[in-house]
């Protein structure tokens, strides 16, 4: 009884069309997949070695344009010091209190604008008003309000920062299919189960695309308010110090480190972003 089911279930495996079999993942499928990354990696090594010759052959001025070598050598000795360490953990409180006021002060009247019609047609225009203001204009505002210590540099953070994810979190919670609400409208759902059932999961890709650019504008932010605020302590500070004393080797050290805390920050919130949003994932979005 049991023989003719298995020699069935063998012949429908061997006569399964060939359409439907899966194709094995072959060696150019596999580069494919790694493909941009060796073209990335490629084009830095090219761009580096070009640097060293023409800076270490004096075809360019070594001194505004130090090789790579000399960069690196400079980026070893402010690890290792303390002083640097210093610098280091103001700037990057700076950025982390700076990004999580702005960003959640976004998020806080994204929502409101999306969900208050009156509060969005009144407030919106002077949200725009307040964007299109250049933020430098304000520095000296904020030293006058908050002093020269980090407050100043967080609430020049906090300024350029929340109206990404602002704008994000509008679009998002307004992008919502019709037919979706009403069939929420049709099961008697309330405004808050609407909210969470359907709008705030489809605003979750943009919010997260707004606070990744949110991110970036807070170490732009604080970096640049130590420039010009005159700050004791700080990456920018640093920056400052050593274009004053023509040392472009440290100076660079610092801009290669304060990119890496970008690129890190950014391949975070790259991961939670994967997380939460994981359904992105299974319906093809990347």
């Amino acid at each position: 009884m049991v023989q003719p089911v298995t020699q069935t279930r063998d012949h429908d495996a061997v006569d399964m069309p060939p359409a439907l079999q899966l194709p094995t993942p072959g060696v150019w499928q596999r580069w494919q997949r790694v493909e941009h990354v060796f073209l990335a990696i490629m084009l830095g090594v090219g761009f580096l070695a070009a640097w060293e010759y023409l800076s270490q052959h004096a075809l360019i001025e070594p001194v505004l344009f130090p090789p790579p070598s000399k960069t690196a050598a400079a980026w070893w000795y402010l690890v290792r010091s303390d002083f640097f360490m210093r610098h280091f953990t103001v700037t990057l409180y700076e950025i982390i209190i700076g990004f999580a006021l702005g960003s959640t002060i976004g998020l806080l009247f994204g929502t409101l604008l999306a969900m208050v019609r009156l509060v969005r047609l009144t407030l919106y225009p002077y949200i725009i008003a307040f964007q299109a203001l250049p933020k430098v204009v304000l520095a000296p505002l904020f030293i006058v309000w908050f002093g020269f210590g980090p407050e100043s540099k967080i609430a020049t953070a906090v300024a350029i920062c929340f109206f990404p994810v602002l704008v994000n979190t509008l679009v998002g919670l307004q992008l919502v299919d019709e037919n979706a609400l009403k069939l929420l409208r049709s099961l008697r759902a309330s405004s808050w189960q609407t909210f969470v059932k359907v709008r705030l999961p489809n605003a979750l890709p943009h919010i997260f695309a707004g606070l990744k650019t949110s991110l970036t504008f807070a170490m732009i932010g604080a970096i640049v308010a130590e420039f010009l605020t005159g700050a004791a302590d700080g990456l920018g500070r640093l920056v400052q110090i050593y274009n004053l004393q023509i040392q472009v080797h440290l100076a660079l050290a610092v801009v290669v480190i304060v990119s890496a805390l970008g690129l890190i920050g950014v391949t975070l919130m790259d991961a939670i972003d994967r997380r939460v949003v994981f359904w992105r994932d299974r319906s093809g979005g990347r």
